[in-house]
């Protein structure tokens, strides 16, 4: 390796290479070609063919020299005509003395022959003497400069180039020239400031917990091997985007007292052939010399694909050859010993086999969407920087934030505070944070929206259709509000607490089915005829009954099958893994089941059709409605629990 500066050191530094003199080598090639090459005269005067006429009918040229291969013509005048005003300024005297007289005069014509006709003709008419004289000019030197001037710019260039990639020559063993194949990671250590700890990852306490080890077992590893343990090789953080994979590994670097080397998987990519490998090589180097270290890699799934897929060309993969060094330093001969790798993905269904396998990644950490509980922590660790105006019930943030990731949840908190920074507030209330996510899961109001007042009856129609029908079912989401308030792509919506199941029932997608077409079926019920509304809803419920029928083997008629493959490796891809003849019968299925719960919302809507229209003309008159209008209107659900209750949004 090259030796560091050392501003200590007294060994006297070698002058450090100058590109200036490159540029000035170029600069004065360029202005030697302008000045020797062709037949460009600095201090010779340009003239046209009509000037010329009129200069020799006034006697005032002595000589013209027709140089035939450039297609130029010199002039010479008399010593009477450089005398007159209208030749002041032109050349008197010789750029170079040696060379003879410079013309006063050079001019470019076209056709030889008539050229040289006009000039003959004024000299008969004006009985002139002036002499005319046939040249060639070649001009070696202007030549020289016009063939090695682009090879001049080029190599210029290169070495250009080549200074600002190298890394400098000599020190060390052979030194290394070029920077191009070091590693790019960033290194972590105690006298860095990294200000991260596992107080700050709140939630995900099983995955923390195995983080934890990992960090343990670099800081005391005799506690585990003297019973003949050995320390794992590596851990991948598996899961969704957003639920705190690499927080965790922020983590580790401000909780752990070793190296810590952090990079993602695209710093191995770079479009010189060797390079991925030759960074692989020199990121586990360096972790080897400071071990016990840590080596974290963010998205490996960038350079860890399963080999041999979609290489159509047959040509050499890069991207291979640097998975198959990661392999190799991992877990091959020369194993690196009290080096651990952590990695983070989203995409653990592409990796490659080899990568997974253990004595690589010993241990797969699935990092999942945090539930009730989680969600509650992760909001009092965002709330920290929060100025509230009252003490916020987290138990009530967390209800209303189903299915939200870690992230997700920062950017409720800090959307809420923006709201009521834009209403003057003082402090962030707890409406703001119920805006920041009608915000975020909706999109901006648009209360400006031109929407025709029969638009607007059919709209309420359809947002009062999924809350009627989700009232008198049972095992439908709780409703929390319903509004005709255009947001995001959405006219209107209907905003559920969806019930956190672990494992769910036919009955209960049927439900969440039927009340999803509820809108659709209000139309129908009330106006006779339906509209192009029901756009997402009809795609939501597909996608649930196909799923009922093809991966959960919830359809009596195709029975207990499953067409799901969950290791992502063909995911009905070229090829289905059913018949055509079973392809029509799930989509006969489909369309059967969605079609039953269409029915059975129509009929339900049709018993209730006078609760329906007094729902949607307070939608109507109100625009947003809460669960206590349901209430007054329907009365309490019949089937629901005092304690299941949920607060109503204000």
């Amino acid at each position: 390796m090259a030796k560091e500066n050392n501003p200590n050191n007294n060994t006297p530094k070698k002058p450090r290479f100058s590109s200036w003199w490159i540029y000035g080598v170029v600069i004065a090639l360029i202005i030697g070609f302008q000045f020797f090459g062709g037949s460009s005269f600095s201090s010779t005067e340009k003239t046209t063919t009509s000037e010329l006429q009129e200069f020799l009918r006034n006697g005032d040229i002595s000589k013209i020299v027709i140089i035939t291969n450039t297609r130029q013509a010199k002039v010479y005048l008399t010593e009477e005509a450089l005398n007159k005003d209208v030749h002041k300024g032109v050349a008197e005297k010789p750029l170079f003395p040696s060379t003879g007289l410079v013309p006063q005069y050079v001019l470019d014509y076209g056709d030889l022959q008539i050229f040289q006709n006009e000039i003959t003709e004024i000299k008969k008419e004006n009985n002139l003497d002036t002499i005319v004289e046939f040249d060639t000019e070649s001009n070696v030197l202007g030549e020289i400069f016009l063939t090695l001037l682009p090879f001049a710019l080029i190599i210029g260039i290169w070495i250009y180039l080549m200074r600002r990639m190298s890394g400098g020559a000599g020190g060390g063993a052979g030194g290394q020239i070029f920077n191009i194949g070091k590693s790019k990671a960033k290194l972590f250590d105690e006298k860095t400031d990294t200000r991260t700890s596992f107080k700050d990852v709140a939630g995900l306490e099983g995955a923390k917990e195995e983080v934890q080890e990992i960090v343990e077992f670099l800081k005391n590893p005799d506690k585990y091997t003297s019973l003949g343990g050995k320390i794992p090789k590596g851990a991948l953080l598996v899961g969704p985007p957003g639920t705190g994979k690499t927080l965790l590994a922020k983590a580790v670097a401000g909780e752990a007292k070793v190296p810590f080397f952090s990079l993602s998987g695209s710093d191995f990519v770079e479009m010189f052939v060797g390079v991925g490998a030759s960074r692989v090589r020199d990121l586990f180097k360096q972790a080897k010399d400071k071990s016990p270290a840590i080596i974290f890699i963010d998205e490996i799934d960038a350079i860890g694909r399963a080999r041999g897929k979609n290489n159509f060309t047959g040509s050499n993969d890069e991207r291979e050859n640097t998975l198959n060094q990661l392999l190799t330093e991992m877990d091959g001969f020369g194993t690196n010993t009290n080096v651990i790798v952590l990695a983070a993905t989203n995409r653990a269904d592409v990796l490659d086999k080899a990568l997974m396998r253990a004595g690589r990644f010993d241990r797969q950490i699935y990092v999942d969407l945090p539930d009730l509980n989680e969600r509650k922590q992760i909001f009092e660790v965002h709330l920290r920087p929060i100025k509230t105006a009252e003490t916020l019930d987290l138990d009530f943030l967390a209800k209303q934030t189903p299915g939200f990731s870690g992230a997700d949840i920062a950017n409720v908190c800090n959307e809420a505070a923006l709201i009521a920074a834009r209403k003057e507030k003082k402090a962030v209330t707890k409406q703001d944070f119920l805006d920041a996510v009608d915000r975020i899961v909706g999109g901006l109001e648009k209360k400006n929206k031109i929407i025709t007042p029969d638009e607007k009856k059919t709209i309420a129609f359809h947002e009062a259709g999924h809350a009627t029908v989700s009232w008198m079912l049972e095992h439908a989401a709780p409703l929390v509000k319903v509004t005709i308030v255009p947001r995001g792509q959405s006219l209107g919506a209907a905003w559920y607490l969806p019930e956190e199941r672990l494992i769910v029932r036919p009955e209960q997608m049927l439900d969440e089915m039927c009340a999803t077409m509820g809108g659709r079926a209000a139309e129908k019920v009330i106006f006779g005829k339906i509209s192009t509304g029901a756009l997402s809803d009809l795609e939501k419920v597909t996608k649930q009954a196909r799923a009922m029928v093809t991966i959960y083997g919830l359809n009596d008629e195709l029975g207990n099958i499953t067409y799901y493959d969950s290791s992502g490796q063909n995911e009905y891809g070229f090829t289905k893994p059913y018949s055509e003849e079973t392809a029509q019968k799930i989509d006969q299925e489909i369309s059967k089941m969605i079609e039953k719960q269409y029915e059975r919302a129509i009929k339900l809507l049709e018993e209730n059709k006078d609760k329906l229209t007094e729902l949607a003309e307070r939608l109507l008159d109100k625009e947003v409605i809460f669960k206590d209008d349901l209430e007054k209107i329907f009365g309490q659900r019949p089937f629901e629990k005092e304690e299941e209750k949920l607060e109503p949004a204000e």
